[in-house]
C-alpha cells in the first residue's frame, strides 16, 4: 500500500498528461481526476440521476445517457451552475480516488487533480507537485491537440487558478518550456526525490 500521496495539477496545456505518463514508466500509480469524473459520471451512476434533478432531463441524451456537450455549455459560462455541477461530482470523484489510492501498491501514488487549487485540496497530499509553462507555449499545445482557439483557450484559463496561486502551493514546481527530452529528466530527478520522501515517511 502506497502511504505517501503526491498531487499534481497545472493549467491547461502545461504538460500534466506527460509527467504523469513519464511517472507511470516507473511503475507509479496515476489516479487522474478526469478519468475518474467520467467514471462517476458513466450510465448508470448515481450522478448522473443527480445532474439530471440539478440541470433538467436537457443534459441527458436520448437514452439517458449523460450529455457532456450539453452540460459543458449550460455550465461553463455560470459559475452558479458550475458550483452546482461541482457539488455533486467532486465528491464522488474525491472518494472513488482515494478507495483507488488506498489499494494501490508502490511507494507512492500520485493524483492528477487539474483543479486541485480551485477544489482547495492541496492540504490533504503530503506533497504537491505544479507544472507549468508560459501561457503562449500552453495554447500552442491545446490549439495543436485539440484544435482549441484562443478565445476558448482564455475563457478556460480565466475559470482556473493562475500561475502564481498554484505555485504559492507547490513542494516542487517542474517548468515545461522545453522539448520532451527536458522534461523527461525533470521528471526522473522528481521520481528519485519522491522515493527518498516517501521512504522517510513510510519507514
Amino acid at each position: 500500500m502506497a502511504f505517501f500521496r503526491v498531487a499534481l495539477s497545472g493549467g491547461i496545456g502545461s504538460g500534466k498528461t506527460a509527467v504523469t505518463d513519464f511517472l507511470a514508466a516507473h511503475g507509479i500509480t496515476i489516479l487522474d481526476a478526469d478519468v475518474f469524473a467520467h467514471r462517476v459520471t458513466a450510465s448508470g451512476e448515481a450522478a448522473v440521476v443527480e445532474i439530471a434533478g440539478a440541470f433538467g432531463p436537457s443534459v441527458l441524451t436520448p437514452s439517458g445517457d449523460l450529455n457532456r456537450a450539453a452540460l459543458r455549455d449550460l455550465v461553463f459560462a455560470d459559475e452558479t451552475k458550475r458550483r452546482a455541477l461541482e457539488a455533486i461530482v467532486h465528491p464522488k470523484v474525491r472518494a472513488a480516488m482515494n478507495e483507488a489510492a488506498d489499494e494501490a501498491s508502490g511507494p507512492y501514488v500520485v493524483f492528477s487533480i487539474p483543479l486541485l487549487v480551485e477544489t482547495g485540496q492541496a492540504k490533504r497530499f503530503d506533497h504537491v507537485v505544479i507544472v507549468e509553462a508560459p501561457i503562449a507555449l500552453r495554447a500552442a499545445r491545446v490549439k495543436k491537440r485539440s484544435g482549441l482557439n484562443q478565445e476558448s483557450f482564455e475563457k478556460i484559463c480565466l475559470s482556473q487558478a493562475s500561475d502564481e496561486e498554484r505555485a504559492a502551493l507547490a513542494h516542487d514546481l517542474i517548468v515545461n518550456d522545453g522539448p520532451l527530452d527536458a522534461l523527461k529528466i525533470k521528471t526522473d530527478a522528481l521520481h528519485q526525490k519522491l522515493l527518498s520522501l516517501a521512504a522517510a515517511k513510510n519507514g
